[in-house]
């Protein structure tokens, strides 16, 4: 039993473990950010409200049925209601029935709003599909964010690595006599300022890594992490296309451009639903009720002149009393205090403000894109010329330091070579993941996956 036990401990623990050590990829942030996002949960909730108020516009068209049922009990001057007579005495009664209405023309309003209901689903999804866009992109740059900063964390410590071997190897020059103790104190503070930009690096490190966490909704800071890659900048064709061509791409599946037509057609819809109630609306009824009392019936015999009293029981009461009302209602709009014709006004208004917003929304899609085109342009200036000005800070430094180890420089000048090239390096690594995250941007735009290779 303590065997078992035991076993089931160490299964636990190793999986608890695991869990804590999960690297999370890209993709894997995406779709987690996607699922459990407060703002997403918060609109697939209003689509949701969009198809009920799509199965209630549906009900409208069918008709409704009813049914109703009463008991009473009344002591005194009673009503008979067999005789409809006012009399004293003690009366118990109850009564039911059904009844029906159906519109039948209402200007076709209750049609048009089944489509408007669903062209309103339809909007909640391109809404709801939009913010997941958004999110994705957010979630993108966060993730990259860290990426570079913990490549930025690498770079430094490796070049505080270097600089511990030049402070080693200094030591032993200062102790045997070669070279001042000012080229020792000048190595200790380019390496003690390497250890703070260690620290500042492993902050920013932390506070990415929260950045990101928090877009997917997850508390546990410490143990979030990602996937330790050295990600370099990925092949794209999409540059090859022009900002007009991607543009073009663009409007055809962008959710935010196909939710701006769907608005025009809701509006569109809603002035085609207020120009119905200029016209007549016809509806049908149907009502069957009966009704049962303990009264007693009298009547005079006309053979003997007696007076006969006498109840029917209850089934018969009910098939006795019964009745059936069926029939048409027809009510015509004559004068409505302006309200159908400003209506139609305002439906004719807000179809005009749903053009107006799509062409705003083109625009700033256009605007967007480049802009994005003009940024990946950009980058990859600033990336190529980092990685020019670290090569070229790199020999720099290889030649100081050549020159620092056989005593021909002092360690002044040697330490701003090593400041440039730590610069450069920072440099390369921040404009690399800067232009990786350009080009997955413009890719978005063209409708590519956000995928790190």
């Amino acid at each position: 039993m303590k065997f078992k036990l035991t076993a089931v401990l160490v299964v636990l623990a190793i999986g608890m473990l695991s869990a804590q050590q999960k690297k999370w990829s890209l993709e894997e942030c995406v779709e987690y950010a996607v699922e459990n996002n407060l703002s997403i949960a918060q609109f697939e909730l209003d689509l949701e409200n969009a198809k009920i108020d799509e199965s209630d516009a549906f009900g409208n068209l069918l008709p409704d049925l009813n049914a109703n049922a009463n008991a009473s009990e009344r002591s005194g001057l009673v009503t008979n209601p067999q005789t409809n007579i006012i009399e004293p005495g003690q009366i118990f009664s109850t009564s039911g029935g059904i009844s029906s209405n159906m519109t039948l023309f209402d200007g076709l309003r209750n049609i048009h709003r089944l489509n408007r209901a669903k062209l309103n689903a339809l909007a909640n999804q391109y809404r709801l599909d939009d913010l997941k866009d958004d999110i994705r992109l957010n979630v993108a740059n966060a993730y990259l964010s860290v990426l570079s900063n913990k490549e930025a964390l690498n770079v430094a410590k490796a070049q505080y690595a270097v600089t511990e071997q030049d402070l080693k190897r200094t030591e032993e020059l200062v102790e045997s006599g070669a070279l001042p103790r000012g080229d020792l104190l000048e190595i200790e503070a380019t390496a003690a300022n390497q250890e703070q930009q260690i620290i500042n690096n492993e902050n920013l490190v932390l506070i990415s890594r929260i950045s990101l966490a928090q877009l997917l909704q997850i508390t546990d800071y410490e143990n979030f992490d990602i996937v330790d890659e050295d990600f370099e900048v990925p092949p794209s064709d999409v540059v090859n296309n022009s900002a007009k061509t991607i543009f073009a791409k663009a409007l055809d599946f962008r959710n935010d451009i196909k939710l701006s037509k769907t608005n025009i057609e809701l509006a569109e819809k809603d002035l085609v639903i207020s120009k119905g109630a200029r016209y007549p609306t016809l509806g049908a009824f149907f009502n069957y009720n009966t009704f049962y009392t303990n009264q007693f019936q009298t009547f005079e015999n006309p053979a003997t002149g007696e007076i006969v009293s006498f109840r029917n029981d209850f089934v018969d009461q009910l098939w006795i009393n019964d009745g059936i009302q069926y029939g048409f209602q027809l009510n015509v709009p004559v004068f409505n205090g302006f309200s159908v014709r400003n209506d139609i006004k305002r439906s004719k208004i807000n179809v005009e403000r749903a053009k107006l917003q799509l062409e705003q929304d083109k625009l700033d899609l256009e605007t967007n894109i480049n802009q994005a085109y003009v940024d990946v342009e950009n980058s990859a200036k600033a990336y190529e010329a980092a990685l020019k000005t670290y090569e070229a800070r790199k020999l720099a430094y290889d030649y100081s330091k050549e020159r620092f180890d056989v005593g021909l420089m002092d360690a002044f000048t040697f330490s701003q070579a090593q400041a440039r090239v730590d610069n450069a390096a920072a440099e390369v690594v921040r404009t690399k993941y800067d232009y990786i995250f350009r080009i997955k941007v413009l890719e978005f735009y063209f409708g590519l996956p956000l995928v790190l290779e």
